[in-house]
């Protein structure tokens, strides 16, 4: 939907250009797109130069015309064909056309050189990627990632309120799933549950999301496993079903790791749950302005060794959210970096047994003055259904 333009963002992002002398940045990642213009393309073919100086230009899909100019904080537009019956090359190298003439003027320019994950476009099933093409037309280019990712680890309060409803969705979509999860159904189709209700109910959420769809891996009792798929395993009984789970409204996320249990929580899992708790609630309590972002891993790790999972987890257990579910800044031991205010963290300690089964509890945190602030109405822990 149209939001007003977030001054404050753009702001930051040409402060942080001056400083490291770029007269533009061409991008083209849908999620860098977004962050700089609020739209959302369609097909990732998508581009914008954002000049230091003056008004950018966004470079879409002929057909995103309505799209873009009912959404976009650009005046300047370029449109360029899908399809174009003089020109057989792929729409990307159209739009390519388009950014290297209208970045010709300037002399510094930053482009997406080290790029590691790329957020999707609106067609969330085919993610598109750069040809050479694109980094070849730029042979003098610095990288412009680190300082989009420095820019977007702070949030503005427009970001903040649009994670906001992405938060919401996510949670009353928990909430209907709560009333209907039972033995017998299976992984798929409690998440199908869950994703019906992100896209069907939350598209049009408080007239304020035109678009919503979510993503989930759901693992029930032993399915309980890091980087697995959703199977057609039943939902148990008396052990927790594991929704990992993220909401995207209008290019902005939320993610989240729920647990619910139909019937009576086994005694393994209520002394799983008090001790997991208790590493994770230490660990929000811990992240505020300042706290250190090495020091927070290790803290986290240590914890779950106490617990007798030592090594674990295999997944990080602290990232950024924002206009992708899993961004900067990481926390790592090896690494570097504070906790800030206006960042938003999720935080997910998890522990998981060799066997199968296991338990890992998340949420997405604004980073106030005052400490974490949870942005999820829906309860952490394992949540009886």
């Amino acid at each position: 939907m149209a939001w007003p333009r977030d001054d404050a963002k753009l702001d930051r992002v040409r402060a942080l250009m001056r400083d490291r002398g770029l007269d533009a940045l061409v991008v083209r990642a849908p999620d860098n797109v977004v962050y700089l213009t609020n739209f959302w393309g369609m097909k990732g073919y998508d581009a914008v130069v954002f000049p230091a100086e003056g008004e950018p230009t966004l470079i879409c899909l002929e057909p995103s015309r309505d799209d873009a100019e009912r959404t976009a904080w650009t005046t300047e537009l370029r449109l360029f064909g899908g399809y174009d019956e003089r020109d057989p090359r792929p729409p990307s190298l159209r739009a390519l056309d388009h950014a290297a003439a209208a970045s010709e003027q300037y002399e510094a320019i930053g482009i997406e050189l080290s790029l590691g994950t790329q957020a999707a476009d609106r067609m969330i099933g085919e993610p598109t990627t750069y040809p050479k093409a694109w980094f070849d037309a730029f042979p003098h280019a610095q990288d412009a990632t680190p300082l989009l990712n420095e820019a977007r680890a702070l949030k503005t309060p427009q970001e903040v309120e649009r994670m906001r409803l992405a938060n919401e969705i996510a949670a009353a979509a928990m909430e209907h799933v709560q009333g209907v999860i039972r033995p017998g159904l299976t992984e798929a189709q409690i998440a199908s549950e869950w994703l019906g209700f992100v896209h069907g109910e939350g598209t049009g959420w408080a007239g304020k999301v035109e678009l919503a769809y979510g993503f989930s891996l759901v693992w029930s009792g032993p399915g309980i496993r890091t980087f697995t798929a959703t199977a057609d395993r039943s939902v148990v009984e008396g052990e927790p079903t594991l929704f990992e789970i993220w909401v995207c409204a209008d290019g902005y996320c939320c993610d989240h790791t729920k647990n619910l249990v139909p019937g009576e929580l086994t005694e393994r899992y209520r002394e799983l749950e008090a001790g997991l708790m208790g590493v994770y609630e230490d660990a929000v309590a811990f992240c505020t302005p300042g706290a250190s972002l090495p020091e927070l891993d290790r803290r986290i790790r240590a914890g779950l060794a106490e617990l007798g999972f030592p090594g674990q987890p295999t997944h990080p257990i602290c990232h950024g959210v924002g206009a992708r579910a899993h961004e900067p800044p990481y926390a790592h031991q090896a690494g570097g970096g504070e906790v800030a205010e206006g960042m938003v963290l999720a935080i997910e300690p998890g522990c998981y047994w060799e066997e199968g089964g296991g338990l890992r509890v998340e949420d997405n945190f604004l980073i106030t003055a005052g400490g974490a602030e949870k942005l999820s109405s829906f309860p952490d822990g394992i949540v009886a259904a």
